[in-house]
């Protein structure tokens, strides 16, 4: 497979994500679908673990927590916050407050790497808070702010999770990362879910709707498009990878409309280009500093 089949494929599953979790509302518990995703994605990897010997390496003392802080934050804790978010609002609203992620990646690189930020960081985190801005003013004070708000505040959990994988040693496999961001993420969730249970807002419904919504999750997301996504790495210019993957908000767009779940709207456009802009723009400075 090329680096850029590889590369379409992850952005086409990640584009279904905040349409598949909207669906998942009223179905089951966010954590609870988080929690069998991941224990499904688990199980798609451990021929792969079993077969090379990888189990010694993907508990190893070493990289222990790390790998924690990965599962809880970047799998766990915000894939369920974001099915929360869900609840009430909108696939595109979710996918274009995602990109907030960008800011905090400057806030990180401020204050725990030193680093100043550019004009052009600053130029384009300017457009992200405008663009969000465009679609909450025009949603006034309703639920979607409830959602939107919850998912911009803790993008932070995505680029922490990012942080600590920049940490660990190079020469590990990037499917022995992929499957620890799932084996890592099951404390936490088992705890919330036992939680949850115990206060009796635990529920799933059986339904054919469940089972794709599941199957979509723990396969294709959790499992596939992390897979997909490092073979392009590995392949591709970063630059080139960032630009292309940018682009899901606007597949979320198109698929969200043609479910109902979101009109054509002109303000969710302007709101959805000025984030787009605005993330690409840091990007391209995140880029040339790596290179």
């Amino acid at each position: 497979m090329s680096g850029l089949t590889a590369l379409w494929l992850c952005t086409i599953i990640v584009a279904f994500s905040p349409v598949m979790g909207k669906m998942s509302v009223g179905v089951v518990s966010p954590a609870l679908l988080v929690l069998m995703g991941s224990v499904l994605a688990s199980a798609f990897f451990t021929p792969w673990l079993l077969k090379n010997n990888q189990f010694k390496i993907l508990f190893a003392r070493e990289t222990l927590w790390k790998f924690f802080i990965i599962g809880t934050f970047g799998t766990s804790l915000y894939f369920t916050v974001l099915l929360v978010a869900l609840i009430y609002t909108t696939p595109v609203n979710a996918a274009v407050m995602q990109q907030t992620e960008m800011i905090y990646s400057l806030l990180f690189a401020y204050f725990f790497l030193g680093e100043r930020p550019t004009v052009m960081q600053l130029a384009g985190t300017v457009l992200i808070v405008a663009g969000v801005s465009v679609l909450l003013i025009n949603n006034g004070f309703s639920l979607n702010w409830k959602g939107d708000l919850l998912i911009i505040g803790s993008t932070w959990m995505l680029q922490l999770g990012s942080t600590v994988a920049k940490k660990l040693p190079t020469e590990l496999d990037y499917k022995l990362v992929a499957a620890a961001r799932n084996f890592f993420a099951l404390p936490v969730l088992i705890l919330v879910s036992l939680f949850l249970w115990y206060k009796g807002a635990l529920f799933v419904k059986p339904v054919y709707q469940f089972w794709g919504v599941l199957f979509y999750m723990g396969i294709f997301k959790y499992a596939l498009a992390m897979i997909f996504w490092y073979l392009a790495l590995k392949k591709l210019d970063l630059a080139k990878i960032t630009a292309l993957y940018l682009s899901y908000p606007v597949l979320s767009f198109i698929l969200s409309v043609l479910l109902g779940f979101d009109k054509v709207e002109a303000h969710k456009i302007l709101g959805m280009l000025l984030t787009l802009a605005g993330a690409y723009m840091m990007t391209v400075v995140i880029n040339r500093k790596k290179e």
